[in-house]
């Protein structure tokens, strides 16, 4: 490393690229104001809001962390890459290394729906409507299914038809395993057949063997996820120790080409992570309980399964009686229990 440049990069060199890049920034931004951007439906702009609102408050968080480590490392070695490298790998540390905690949500997730089944069958057993049943199951759910279950209920008392309020709680729940539960609820709502107890309680018993199965996975791969987070802590801190304590071993990295060489040492870490965090994740099916038109939906208050003036599921016709047998009274008995 040269001292009269003060680095591989002089500061006028570092205010070009700075300028370079805020130059292709506001080139891209002007193509996009030009262009325009495609309209996008209701769905998809409230999960564009909650996706921006939980990325700001991932960058609050890790963030700050990640620049302060980006800075610091810039500071002991001079390399541009070793800091922009750390501070990628700090902002998305849990992303690549964590997965622990998303998996104990997804499987407490599976667990209260499957707790939530069980109940709701020992309460059809006692001889009484699913309209009945589900308000009464609700009460004793698992924390993170009362929100759904509350505003479930809530549009049943608003007199929504029982087939439209179930499919809007497997759209809040999201999950493939609850849209089976759903589906049976909504069939048996519509078609008013016996069996449904045995069904939920066989759809209770998969969803407890899915538990126990991530589980054991969950455990196998705990021992690896933790060798491999203490690989990428020694690499990281054997670099840095050579860079502070022994920088003629490394001089060769302060250079243009040494740079370039990082960047292609880093790119290769990059994707071994990436591999890994493939390797971690647990593939589930996609959810088959969709609506065709997501704009169809109900609101959750007013008028029983009406969208913005057109008539919803179970609605009745100008004149006529309901259109289903899904539009059934919320008191109905379901017959064969």
């Amino acid at each position: 490393m040269s001292g009269g440049t003060g680095g591989i990069f002089a500061l006028s060199t570092l205010y070009a690229l700075l300028c370079g890049v805020a130059v292709g920034g506001g080139i891209a931004l002007l193509i996009v104001a030009l262009r325009g951007l495609p309209a996008k439906a209701p769905d998809e702009q409230r999960d564009a809001g909650r996706r921006a609102a939980e990325l700001a408050r991932f960058m609050s968080r890790r963030g700050s962390i990640a620049v302060c480590a980006a800075v610091l490392v810039l500071l002991l070695t001079r390399w541009p890459v070793a800091a922009i490298a750390t501070g990628v790998l700090v902002f998305l540390w849990d992303r690549l290394f964590g997965g622990a905690a998303e998996e104990r949500a997804a499987m407490k997730r599976v667990e209260a729906l499957a707790a939530w089944t069980e109940s709701l069958r020992d309460t059809i057993a006692g001889a009484v409507g699913l309209e009945q049943a589900i308000p009464a199951s609700a009460r004793a759910a698992a924390p993170s299914l009362r929100p759904h279950l509350d505003a479930l209920i809530d549009r049943l008392r608003a007199r929504t038809p029982l087939p439209t309020a179930l499919q809007n709680l497997a759209d809040e729940l999201d999950d493939p395993s609850a849209d089976i539960v759903v589906a049976a609820l909504i069939l048996n709502s519509r078609l008013r057949g016996p069996g449904l107890r045995e069904v939920l309680g066989a759809l209770a018993k998969s969803a407890r063997e899915e538990v126990d199965m991530r589980q054991r996975v969950m455990a196998q791969r705990a021992s690896t996820r933790r060798s491999v987070q203490i690989v990428v802590g020694v690499s990281v801190a054997f670099v840095l120790g050579l860079a502070v304590f022994n920088r003629d071993f490394v001089a060769p990295y302060g250079t243009p080409l040494g740079q370039v060489v990082l960047a292609a040492v880093c790119a290769m870490f990059a994707c071994g992570f990436w591999w890994l965090r493939k390797l971690s994740q647990i593939e589930t099916p996609e959810r088959f309980l969709v609506r065709a038109d997501p704009q169809a939906a109900g609101p959750r208050t007013g008028r029983p399964g009406q969208s913005a003036g057109a008539p919803g599921p179970g609605a009745p016709g100008p004149g006529g009686p309901p259109a289903g047998p899904g539009a059934a009274g919320a008191g109905a008995e379901v017959p064969g229990r």
